[in-house]
């Protein structure tokens, strides 16, 4: 009786109602050869195909925000999305790589006015935009900060959305690929440079670890009411403050090589696939377990081991999750060679992937009064986590598609399109 009880459980009926939602996204649309031998896609890097797999990671992003809440940790609800974001945003790292190299050889001229067209337009724009939505929630929120942190964090320098980091590393990966691309020019040592710099990148969070541990006495985070602490010490405030910043970086490299050496991995894998396939995924396991071990063993946050920064800890901890997001970008596309899915949400949410990410948190925060009975609008209990999911989702999507449209709007005025002068004939004969 217990067991048939647990089963209209709220909670319960939550997480069912998550993996249905999911099981039916990648059945629907979905296209399948497997069991088809010799017969793959043609289409699985396709830009509509493509859209779709960012489309399915947007969502997977957004529930693992939403694992985070508290109320969902403690009922271990949506738990195997808690220590998932890495793996979703691997995917937007690895198709934005694969998409240059596609674009680089597809398209004339492509390096000119790259940085104007795919970074300030693309990224810089939509995160200063993002940046002044959230500083002006912020002050009808009544938010008392000091004038530097208003200013800091107008500036970009400091985080006022706390989901922004994305866009300011795919900023200097989009760089960094401009600067090799149009001045050094040899692949092979272009992709070796950018590997350096991607794990420079992690360096540097190894080094500044998840706050500012070097502005105080050694250890003095762990009693955070320390009379040092102050705003722009705290965790997750100045960049490269968390390894989230870093450790799926490594798939915007291997999206650059796969889509440089495309055909010949590819017609590779097509021999024998469903042994290789199988290889390709037990060395994906493997490497998951050994980032598993890394995390368990040395872990990310030794800053709290009362050993101080703990700098040596977070290198091991990074490097044996390195080949994790090494192999999983190709796993996925080697996957799809076989197996994709598109459809209208999942295409959706590729269109407005990165817009729903950056709004994803405020919709979070503007629907928390929700988790709660007593200013719940809504009586389900003590709380409604059902109806708080499905208004963060929601919230979400409203958010970014008005933000998309905002920005759009902005683009238009800080670049609008020349106009076009007909050529004038000769009128003389």
């Amino acid at each position: 009786m217990s067991a048939f009880l647990k089963m209209f459980d709220k909670w319960e009926l939550l997480k069912q109602a998550v993996y249905y939602f999911l099981f039916i996204l990648l059945i629907w649309g979905g296209s399948n050869k497997f069991g088809k031998k010799k017969e793959f896609h043609d289409d699985y890097a396709s830009m509509d195909v493509m859209k779709s797999l960012r489309g399915l990671a947007a969502i997977g992003v957004i529930l693992h925000h939403i694992s985070q809440e508290q109320i969902f940790q403690d009922r271990k609800i949506l738990s195997p999305f808690v220590n998932a974001g890495a793996y979703f945003v691997a995917i937007f790292f690895f198709c934005s790589g694969f998409g240059l190299i596609k674009s680089l050889d597809t398209k004339k001229d492509y390096l000119k006015g790259f940085v104007k067209n795919r970074i300030v337009k693309a990224i810089i724009v939509p995160f200063y935009v993002n940046v002044i939505i959230y500083g002006i929630a912020a002050y009808i929120g009544g938010a008392k900060w000091p004038k530097e942190k208003w200013l800091l964090n107008f500036s970009g320098l400091t985080m006022m959305n706390l989901y922004a980091w994305f866009p300011i590393v795919l900023a200097l990966l989009y760089f960094m690929f401009f600067i090799l691309f149009r001045f050094v020019k040899i692949r092979p040592l272009c992709f070796a440079l950018m590997g350096i710099f991607i794990v420079g990148l992690g360096m540097v969070f190894c080094y500044n670890g998840h706050f500012a541990w070097w502005s105080g006495p050694k250890n003095w985070w762990l009693d955070w009411s320390h009379p040092n602490t102050i705003w722009w010490k705290e965790q997750k405030v100045l960049w490269f403050n968390g390894e989230w910043w870093v450790n799926s970086a490594i798939a915007f490299l291997i999206g650059l090589i796969f889509a440089n050496y495309e055909k010949q991995l590819v017609g590779w894998f097509q021999r024998l696939y469903a042994l290789k396939f199988h290889i390709l995924l037990i060395l994906t396991i493997v490497a998951f377990k050994l980032s598993d071990f890394g995390q368990q063993h040395f872990s990310y946050w030794t800053e709290y081991s009362g050993k101080g920064p703990g700098i040596e800890d977070k290198i091991k901890t990074y490097f044996c999750q390195l080949p994790l997001f090494i192999l999983l970008g190709v796993l996925v596309i080697v996957f799809m060679m076989k197996y994709h899915v598109s459809n209208p949400v999942t295409r959706f949410f590729g269109k407005f992937s990165l817009d729903t990410y950056l709004m994803n948190l405020m919709a979070i925060q503007c629907f928390r009064f929700l988790q709660q009975d007593r200013t719940s609008p809504i009586k389900a209990g003590r709380y409604n986590p059902l109806i708080y999911g499905l208004a963060v989702m929601a919230g979400s999507v409203v958010l970014g598609v008005a933000e998309k449209y905002l920005t759009d709007g902005v683009k238009f005025l800080l670049f609008p399109k020349k106009k076009k002068v007909a050529e004038k004939k000769d009128a003389s004969v």
